[in-house]
């Protein structure tokens, strides 16, 4: 019998009025801005009068190196928290909102799958409550902005090749990647490079996701590092005075959404970094609300543990003050397979010959995520291929590194198939076990960072950067941006900088193509090998499929 798809499903979902479920959370019906029936915004004013109350235990989910065969991350962050609800533990699930470039590219959507997900899945993978759109406008309005004060006379004395700013938007356009603006006479100002980035690598949504409210927003929005002078001085969007008129657009984009499960648990859903070119992270607002108003917090990080998890520990709890209780590591037995040398179309085959060749990757990931100080367990996410026989192969290659892994079949049967690790993970978040550490301090100098998570993290030999580029971390330094943390971009398929190099790739050097510094947001971005901050559609994206049907529903999403 086919089984049903992830829009059927979310479909039947017997949704509860979105004020039922903030009532879960305490969350008063006036403190709710509903977007509908089924979302809300949580209002500001609610969430500064939680500062006093204890925290809950924060439980990360990350997962090895994304393949093809596909691992289920958010269907196991939702899954979980459906999970810890159901054995009589008030969780709450905070993850991020979906860009529509990938919704149309190859990914699909971002509200996890089967009978763990979050709904309503058609509205989180399209417009939603217009976050996005907010962060778009609000950055291409300083880009604007920019290019307005150079026509009008440039007292900032900005160099015009030295304009760092590019211009965003929310879709996969390779086309854009590289431009030449302001063309055609001297009524439309001075020509020069420029480009655009996807929305979800812009300096804003950084800053929505770090920012702890509108005042401190406003002032990461008035750091922004534009351009450079002449002179080599920076020129910041507070000399532009953009940053008002960005808080403005950004006010309500702010206030973290809550949504609900198919089990009726709340989510909260903000914000949405890519890992790969980003942070990776939902927003601090979300996760330190849900942390005030749940006794457990489940969230994920973007991509694999290389990179979500890396930044999740390294930028977002070291910026905002928190730590994980517990990670949980999402694998599949196919992916263990793909990383053993097997191909799609043999991955229903059994091999647990592969499966034990291919779980390399999953224990360097389960070393990464103990190197800081946090317990790891293993979610095998359950496919109805996999056997008997190497489901054990997985389960005893992680007995052997000192960690476990539990079978969980939440896609198939929703909470009542991922007790058994509910109640694991709660047992460990509560026992005090974690001892949480960065990997590096506030002052080791910029390039020793980057060292340090692609020798430790990414067990390279060596980091191949040339002269400008240390040239212009030292600059960094020398004006006061040594202490910032770093956002590696690279390709989330490998642990190298080459996507077909699976498995636990050793001996191999990670080349620095280009550093930006996010001022306002409080990172420095180090681009690694050819990885694209605007990608670009495959040969037959996910677009082609996706329609209206004769019902006026939607089609094509997943």
């Amino acid at each position: 019998m086919a089984h049903k798809s992830d829009i059927e499903i979310a479909r039947e979902a017997n949704k509860k009025p979105i004020q039922e479920i903030g009532g879960k959370l305490g969350i008063p019906n006036e403190s709710l801005l509903p977007y509908g029936h089924d979302k809300a915004k949580v209002s500001a004013e609610f969430i500064a009068a939680q500062k006093g109350r204890n925290d809950g235990k924060l439980i990360l989910v990350t997962a090895i190196n994304p393949t093809p065969a596909g691992e289920g991350k958010t269907t196991t962050t939702v899954g979980l928290g459906d999970g810890l609800n159901r054995i009589g533990r008030k969780a709450a699930i905070c993850i991020r909102e979906a860009s529509l470039g990938p919704c149309f590219g190859m990914k699909g959507g971002a509200a996890g799958g089967g009978y763990a997900q979050v709904v309503p899945m058609e509205d989180m993978n399209l417009h939603f409550t217009g976050d996005f759109h907010a962060i778009t406008s609000a950055h291409n309005l300083l880009s604007a902005m920019i290019d307005n004060h150079i026509y009008w006379g440039n007292a900032e004395d900005i160099d015009i090749r030295r304009v760092t700013w590019r211009r965003v938007m929310d879709m996969n356009d390779r086309a854009l990647r590289e431009i030449v603006c302001s063309l055609g006479g001297v009524a439309n100002g001075f020509p020069r490079e420029a480009g655009f980035d996807i929305t979800v690598a812009s300096e804003v949504m950084a800053i929505l996701c770090l920012a702890n409210d509108l005042e401190d927003l406003e002032k990461r929005l008035g750091d922004i590092i534009v351009a450079y002078r002449r002179d080599r001085s920076p020129v910041t969007c507070r000399d532009i005075k953009a940053d008002g008129a960005m808080a403005v657009l950004l006010k309500d984009a702010m206030q973290p959404n809550l949504v609900q499960t198919l089990e009726n648990n709340p989510a909260f859903v903000h914000g949405g970094p890519f890992a790969n070119i980003a942070h990776g992270c939902n927003s601090v607002v979300a996760t330190k609300t849900a942390l005030k108003l749940a006794d457990y917090v489940v969230t994920e990080a973007g991509f694999g543990a290389d990179l979500g998890a890396e930044k999740f520990m390294d930028i977002k709890c070291r910026k905002a003050g928190i730590a994980p209780d517990a990670v949980v590591i999402v694998a599949t037995v196919r992916a263990m397979k793909m990383n053993g040398g097997v191909k799609k179309e043999d991955l229903g085959t059994e091999d647990v010959e592969a499966v034990q060749r291919g779980c390399a990757n999953l224990g360097r990931h389960i070393e990464n995520v103990k190197s800081f100080g946090v317990p790891a367990v293993v979610a095998i996410n359950h496919f109805v291929t996999d056997t008997d026989a190497e489901i054990a192969a997985v389960k005893d290659y992680v007995a052997s590194l000192g960690s476990e892994a539990v079978l969980c079949k939440h896609w198939a049967q929703g909470s009542e198939g991922i007790t058994e690790l509910a109640e694991r993970i709660a047992e460990i978040a509560d026992s005090g076990m974690a001892q949480f550490s960065t990997l590096y301090p506030d002052d080791m100098p910029l390039f020793e960072k980057i060292e340090t998570i692609a020798k430790r993290i990414y067990r390279a030999d060596e980091v191949l950067a040339d002269k400008k580029i240390r040239d212009q971390l030292r600059q960094w330094e020398d004006a006061g941006f040594g202490d910032l943390p770093v956002c590696m971009a690279k390709t989330q398929y490998s642990f190298s900088t080459d996507p077909n190099l699976r498995g636990a790739p050793t001996g191999h050097s990670v080349p620095v193509r280009e550093v930006r510094l996010s001022a306002g947001a409080g990172f420095i971005v180090v681009i690694c090998g050819q990885i694209m901050t605007m990608p670009g559609l495959p040969k037959t994206p996910s677009a082609e499929a996706i329609r209206l049907n004769d019902d006026g529903l939607i089609e094509g999403l997943f």
